[in-house]
């Protein structure tokens, strides 16, 4: 294995637990928390999910990323992108059921447009990045942001009629594509880059750094603005403004930066394999997570309805942490032993034998 894809994967790892708490501490905790373990956990807001779609479209690049392809390998590389982005959204689309904060129908979206960019030159993954986010902006401008939500039970109330899946799918869901595409674009960009070369980790570390620090520092002024402004400046998540955006594209390079860093220096360590092996079971760990966790933890609080988030009086977050932590070890160790038989987790074999 060589030392950036386990830089890359221990980035996914990130990713991944990450969620665990977000996801936990959506349903079971409290986002209004204002303790400090409170706060530390609502840390992981945005910053986790976004990770998570631009590794994913690093992921692509990366699967696509030799020199030169005959018209025939063009063609049936984005063919089987364009089935795995089927198979995401499918399978995504079942799980909207049972959680409906789901963002694997958005993936496969992402992916499906990814494909009809595939094999152009890296600089058009931004342009593209960059109209996502004006497209979205554009229709908060013509379609209120709250039309189908009741923000108060974070409950979307006609997904399933062909406007509300439209409008969901395309611009006020979750994980919308427009503009969280742009994630996966920019990870398509970031996948083309020679990540070898120290100079371009370095350009990459300060950028990050600019964009998370600038973004931060512009939010701590945000009492200065009027309301709208102020709004704007430090919205989180819902809606995903711009300086959002662009603070949580900071965070995922300083981050993706660090796991390589760390992956060149302790390449052989068997903590960073487990974690590694982790990061390479990222779908099978995300199903898992909302299924069979979410289960073991709504026995454990007496919450019986997942997708009646914030009902009743909130789990501590010390539970909350403690129960991430410990489904996430469980995690850590099943991925070892499975990837002792088994080259890929469980669902992505399913997927490579659907998608080829």
């Amino acid at each position: 294995m060589k030392n950036r894809i386990i830089g890359f994967d221990l980035a996914r790892a990130y990713a991944i637990f990450g969620m665990f708490i977000v996801n936990f501490n959506i349903v079971f905790g409290s986002h209004e928390d204002t303790s400090i373990l409170g706060r530390f956990l609502n840390l992981f807001n945005g910053n986790s999910s976004t990770t998570f779609v631009i590794l994913a479209g690093m992921g692509v690049a990366l699967m696509t990323n030799r020199a030169v392809y005959s018209l025939e390998e063009k063609q049936q590389l984005q063919a089987m992108v364009m089935k795995r982005s089927w198979f995401l959204f499918f399978t995504g689309l079942l799980l909207y059921n049972w959680w409906s904060a789901d963002i694997l129908h958005f993936y496969g979206g992402y992916m499906h447009l990814a494909a009809l960019l595939l094999f152009t030159p890296k600089k058009y993954y931004l342009w593209a990045a960059a109209l996502a986010i004006v497209i979205f902006h554009l229709l908060l401008l013509i379609i209120p942001y709250e039309n189908g939500w009741n923000f108060d039970a974070l409950e979307y109330t006609d997904f399933w009629t062909l406007s509300g899946f439209l409008r969901n799918t395309f611009y006020n869901g979750w994980n919308p594509i427009f503009p969280w595409v742009a994630y996966f674009l920019l990870g398509m960009w970031l996948g083309r880059l020679d990540w070898q070369n120290q100079k371009i980790k370095q350009n990459l570390l300060l950028t990050g750094v600019l964009l998370f620090l600038g973004v931060s520092l512009l939010q701590m002024t945000a009492g200065y603005f009027d309301e709208d402004p102020a709004f704007y400046i430090t919205a989180d998540y819902l809606p995903p403004f711009l300086p959002f955006m662009l603070s949580t594209s900071g965070f995922a390079l300083i981050l993706l930066v660090i796991c390589i860093t760390i992956g060149e220096r302790f390449s052989n360590n068997k903590i960073l394999l487990a974690l590694a092996k982790t990061g390479q079971m990222t779908l099978t760990h995300y199903v898992v997570h909302l299924t069979l966790g979410m289960i073991l933890f709504s026995l454990l609080t007496g919450k019986t309805d997942i997708n009646s988030m914030n009902q009743g009086s909130p789990t501590p977050p010390i539970v909350v942490l403690g129960f991430a932590i410990t489904f996430y070890l469980l995690s850590l160790f099943f991925s070892f032993q499975w990837s002792r038989k088994f080259k890929n987790g469980p669902l992505e074999t399913l997927m490579r034998k659907i998608s080829g």
